[in-house]
């Protein structure tokens, strides 16, 4: 049987795990259930297995039956502080939910690990599956691959793929990706502007920073329009502005936090300098200080083109079908921990629809939402892509001997 029907017997058993695993989500780097759960899904399987240091990683290795390159797969594994609303499964964790799908990767992964180690004899080469914790901001893409998992098999791998399920907009089974930027990168900014307090009513013998905190939002607007092009686009959002107490007291400082997008490496290397000194400079203007803290957080996901390419050309043969795979016209504007693996080694990162049925995808609730839905029927097709992508993979290598 084929990769795609042999992900189709083992449906029953996904569908188990994903439930499972969505029950008792967990958050950051420390996720001892899902680990122990990952654990005994790989159980039996010839496999070397290890666990992380510093977090609650898995990372198993796939020997073939001869020697050749080998190749990455990664599942993300944390949840989000979410309190999940509807659902035919939903989380028995108050404040905790799988918004963002990263249950159905896991599991999309560990069928991954069983329809490979099933084809052992016929492989030429490795197989790295990589369970990781902590995408939503901790890095733990970075803490993998400082411990070692990029040469978990002995060698660094040729290529590395990414699966990511989301809950509308795409119709559901579709898959998008392109070569370059798929993902923007993430950056926060924390700024406290402090000033001088007194009575709302004599402003001039005080010194308001709630004044100046106002102008740099608006300032950092009119910046990213005019410091950076267009078609390299920059995104600051303020998502959280406090000052103040009451309305006749003018407080001594206003405090806000911003994200900042970018989609190109070079962008995201000048933003940090234009938007301190922006800063910096409306504050000397008011007679006030300012300090900001710009911490960088993930890079740019960047697709390598042939590896998207060879994404596009796997999902069209397997499931026989062109609709199933679309060319994204632009990048996503989030942001994935997956592009440190893509700094490293020639990757692509693929989304996948996974809208329930009979839901209209431009309607349905999207990731991060505490109503977000994904359908288990894609489950064997996500576990069938990423096991195909390694077979098909290591196969375009030349053997060694």
């Amino acid at each position: 049987m084929s990769l795609r029907e042999d992900a189709n017997e083992l449906s029953g058993e996904l569908v188990r795990l994903r439930h499972a695993l969505h029950r008792e989500p967990e958050l950051g780097l420390d996720l001892p259930r899902t680990q122990e759960k990952v654990l005994t899904a790989l159980s039996g399987l010839p496999l070397t297995v290890s666990t992380g240091k510093g977090l609650s990683s898995v990372t198993a290795v796939l020997r073939g039956a001869r020697p050749g390159p080998t190749v990455l797969l990664r599942g993300d594994m944390d949840a989000l502080p979410v309190t999940e609303r509807g659902g035919a499964v939903v989380s028995e964790l108050p404040g905790r939910m799988h918004a963002c799908g990263h249950d159905l990767h896991t599991t999309m992964l560990a069928g991954a690990a069983h329809l490979l180690a099933a084809r052992r004899d016929r492989l030429a080469g490795n197989v790295v599956f990589m369970f990781q914790p902590g995408e939503e901001g901790a890095g733990g893409a970075k803490i993998m691959i400082d411990e070692g998992v990029l040469d978990a098999a002995g060698a660094r791998p040729v290529a590395a793929y990414a699966l990511h399920v989301i809950s509308s907009v795409l119709p559901q089974g579709v898959f998008v990706s392109r070569g370059g930027p798929i993902m923007a990168a993430a950056d926060r900014l924390i700024v406290t502007v402090r000033g001088a307090g007194g009575h709302g009513s004599t402003p001039h013998r005080a010194s308001d920073p709630i004044p100046a905190a106002c102008e740099m939002v608006t300032a950092l607007q009119t910046m990213v329009t005019r410091a950076f092009d267009v078609f390299d686009p920059v995104v600051v959002t303020v998502g959280s502005f406090h000052a103040g107490t009451t309305d006749n007291v003018i407080p001594d400082e206003a405090r806000f936090e911003a994200t900042v997008r970018s989609f190109s490496t070079g962008t995201h290397a000048r933003i940090q300098e234009r938007i301190l000194t922006l800063l910096n400079g409306i504050a000397a203007a008011h007679g006030l200080s300012v300090e900001a803290r710009y911490d960088i957080s993930y890079p740019v996901t960047v697709n390598d083109a042939s590896e998207a390419d060879f994404v596009g050309t796997t999902v069209r043969e397997v499931f026989d079908d062109e609709r199933r795979f679309i060319r994204a016209p632009q990048p996503f504007t989030g942001a994935e921990d997956f592009a440190f693996v893509c700094d490293e080694v020639p990757s692509a990162f693929v989304a996948m629809g996974a809208c329930p049925t009979g839901v209209d995808p431009a309607r349905a609730a999207y990731n991060h939402s505490a109503e977000a839905s994904f359908d288990d029927a894609v489950l064997a097709d996500g576990a069938a892509l990423y096991a195909e992508l390694a077979v098909r993979r290591l196969a375009r290598e030349p053997a060694t001997v």
